[in-house]
């Protein structure tokens, strides 16, 4: 059982892990022990999350979300296997908390007239400045 806030717990059936051979420095123990973690979330059929914390979550997930509707964390930070496990929990339960904050709705708001004024005499001005750059008609 995960818990990622007060009301949001996810079940052990949500969750599979399986664990593999990290890639990287750390000497024979890289050849002999599966240290990195990969953490499958069964997101689309998580009883607990609405559809909008859903969409969300798949929006942040990018490229961890799966076709199957599973988001896939993997992590091998660590040569301990339960500190990997431990992360990648952590980072399911950050990325869960992220996707249940709705963003606000921006309200349009109209433009103040003395800001449209100072916009056109801005525009005036840069247009007199231009027309003087023309050609010199001089006396003959």
């Amino acid at each position: 059982m995960l818990h990622v806030t007060e009301t949001i717990m996810i079940a052990d059936w949500e969750l599979s892990e399986s664990f593999m051979r990290a890639s990287g420095p750390g000497g024979q123990n890289v050849n002999k022990v599966s240290t990195a973690v990969e953490l499958r979330f069964e997101a689309e059929r998580s009883p607990n999350l609405t559809a909008a914390v859903k969409a969300r979550l798949k929006r942040l997930a990018g490229r961890r979300w799966t076709n199957e509707g599973a988001l896939v964390i993997q992590v091998e930070d660590t040569r301990s296997q339960a500190q990997n496990r431990e992360i990648a929990r952590e980072r399911l339960a950050e990325l869960i908390r992220q996707a249940l904050v709705a963003p606000k709705r921006r309200i349009a708001t109209k433009p103040t007239l003395g800001s449209q004024r100072r916009r056109i005499a801005a525009k005036t001005q840069r247009g007199e400045v231009k027309t003087l750059r023309g050609k010199v008609e001089g006396e003959e």
